[in-house]
């Protein structure tokens, strides 16, 4: 019997199948937002709705629609229902 490998995302696939679900993203500075991914373009910029700012571990507030620059972020994680 031959074992299947399942081929990993690829990042803009992932997005595709993050949109209206929660998401958490971290950016350059120490900073991180979490909230629901209403919307990205090829370049990895993120809309989120009510999106939480942290910055250095602390809650700074919540933002009703914000935008993250693809450039600053260092990485993403999506609900864990996306990557099954």
């Amino acid at each position: 019997m031959v074992k299947q490998v399942q081929q990993p995302l690829k990042p803009l696939e992932v997005l595709r199948k993050t949109i209206t679900k929660p998401i958490m993203v971290d950016v350059r500075g120490n900073r991180s937002y979490s909230g629901i991914l209403d919307g990205y373009d090829i370049y990895m910029n993120l809309v989120l709705k009510n999106a939480a700012e942290t910055i250095n571990g602390e809650n700074k507030g919540v933002f009703d629609t914000i935008l993250v620059r693809g450039d600053n972020v260092v990485y993403v994680s999506p609900s864990s229902e996306v990557l099954q």
